[in-house]
C-alpha cells in the first residue's frame, strides 16, 4: 500500500514546473528567434557563463548573493526567457520571477542540457563581456 502511494506521489520539481511556462528546446530556440522584445537570462554561475552563453543572455548567477537584487532591477512587465545547464536553477529563477510579479517568464526545460540533447551543440558564445 506504501508503495503505490509513493509511486503516485508528483515530485516537488513537477508541482513547481506545471505553475510555470515551459518551452522544450525547439520551441524556446524558435521564440528566441523570433521574438523582439525580451530579455534572455543565463543564471548559471559565472565561470559557467564565461565557458559560453546563448547571444544576448545576461548572467543573473541564481546561487549568488546580488542575486534577488539583480532581479528586482528588473521590469515585471517585460518578457524573460530563462535557462541554465539542466533546468533546475532555471526552474527556481522562474518560480521566484513569477511569485514576485513578473508575468512573461518562459523556462528551458531541461536547459543547455536538453538543448544539445534535442538539437545539438548550442551556439555558445565565449565572453565574459555581459556578465555582471
Amino acid at each position: 500500500m506504501e508503495n503505490d502511494k509513493d509511486h503516485c506521489r508528483i515530485s516537488r520539481w513537477e508541482l513547481l514546473k506545471k505553475k510555470l511556462t515551459n518551452y522544450d528546446p525547439v520551441a524556446f530556440k524558435k521564440a528566441i528567434e523570433s521574438e523582439r522584445d525580451f530579455v534572455l537570462i543565463d543564471c548559471r554561475r559565472k565561470e559557467e557563463f564565461n565557458t559560453g552563453y546563448l547571444a544576448g543572455a545576461l548572467n543573473l548567477d541564481y546561487l549568488s548573493y546580488e542575486f534577488l537584487d539583480e532581479l528586482e532591477k528588473l521590469d515585471e512587465g517585460g518578457t524573460y526567457f530563462v535557462y541554465c545547464r539542466s533546468g533546475r536553477r532555471s526552474l527556481r529563477t522562474c518560480t521566484l520571477m513569477q511569485n514576485s510579479g513578473f508575468k512573461n517568464v518562459i523556462n528551458l526545460d531541461g536547459g543547455l542540457n536538453a538543448w544539445e540533447e534535442k538539437i545539438g551543440q548550442a551556439p555558445l558564445i565565449l565572453s565574459d563581456k555581459n556578465s555582471r
